[in-house]
């Protein structure tokens, strides 16, 4: 395979690997406010690649614990706030670990408070959800809210049809969706939107084809896929327009060999991880969406990806 058409696995995952280990470094401090979330960017990158256990499990379950607030909600890092965000963070990676029982043997009866905290976030009267208790909302987090309750099977502690009446009166005549109703449509927000749709099993409320071909004209002349119209390529969105296609199943509406080759131009081939664009810093985020693009492309080696 050429080289600029390989991905550097064993790179990757030394990076992943070596994120702990900076604490003289100014950015590990500057970023701790993502700490938690950024710990399930990297697991899951790891998992894509087929190294699940190159980060130790037995630690990653006791920083998730340390996270922990007696409402059953997580911060970004101990002594953080608890949020939404950090919550459905910190569900993926016990889910990813398989670890659910584990940690109501430890702390009996925590699976039930982490549910009720999400729960309790929801507007009853709108169904969109909080993402703390001061009162921000966005369809960010009545999707996380969602996923994180499906996957611990406490979906009925919520009422999903409001919270899809929501998600409706964030629809836009081109077919997208924003942060909330009138709000710019955005491929973030998309995702997030038909991802709450798809666990709801409401997929029919799609206008599929409108969508769908918004989402396809996100692709730029290098291959890189923007978030709104006019903005530049962002190797991200690999994974936020790319999923929701596949959510459609419109995956083969852009050109996954353009697509392909961009991602593997973000990679660092020496030091490891992705970036935004190529030559640019990489970063955990990054290269988690770029390595999840990848493999909603088939890229051969990676395990695959649920694009909800």
């Amino acid at each position: 395979m050429p080289a600029e058409m390989r991905l550097f696995v064993d790179k990757h995952v030394r990076y992943i690997q070596s994120l702990d280990t900076r604490e003289d470094e100014l950015e590990y401090w500057l970023t701790e406010h993502l700490r938690l979330s950024g710990l399930y960017w990297g697991l899951t990158a790891l998992h894509l690649l087929r190294h699940p256990h190159a980060l130790p499990r037995q630690e990653i379950l006791e920083f998730v614990i340390s996270c922990l607030h007696e409402n059953g909600g997580f911060g970004a890092a101990p002594g953080h706030d608890a949020h939404m965000l950090y919550t459905v963070s910190a569900v993926q990676i016990l889910a990813t670990l398989d670890a659910f029982d584990e940690l109501e043997e430890r702390l009996p009866g925590v699976r039930q408070k982490i549910g009720h905290y999400m729960a309790n976030l929801q507007d009853p009267q709108t169904g969109t959800f909080l993402g703390d208790e001061w009162g921000e909302h966005d369809t960010r987090f009545l999707y996380g809210a969602l996923n994180a309750l499906s996957l611990m099977g406490f979906l009925h502690l919520v009422n999903v049809d409001k919270a899809v009446d929501y998600i409706q009166s964030c629809a836009n005549f081109d077919g997208g969706y924003g942060t909330g109703p009138g709000a710019e449509s955005h491929s973030g927000q998309v995702f997030t939107c038909v991802g709450a749709l798809t666990i709801a099993g409401r997929l029919d409320l799609v206008n599929q084809e409108k969508l769908g071909a918004w989402l396809s004209e996100r692709q730029l002349k290098n291959g890189g896929l923007n978030g709104r119209p006019e903005k530049k390529e962002d190797v991200c969105y690999s994974w936020w327009v790319m999923s929701s296609l596949a959510m459609l199943k419109k995956l083969h509406w852009i050109d996954g060999e353009k697509l392909t080759a961009f991602i593997l131009k973000c990679q660092d081939p020496e030091l490891g991880g992705l970036a935004d664009r190529p030559g640019d810093m990489v970063d955990v985020f990054h290269t988690v969406f770029g390595i999840a693009g990848l493999s909603l492309l088939q890229y051969p080696g990676l395990a695959e990806v649920d694009p909800v």
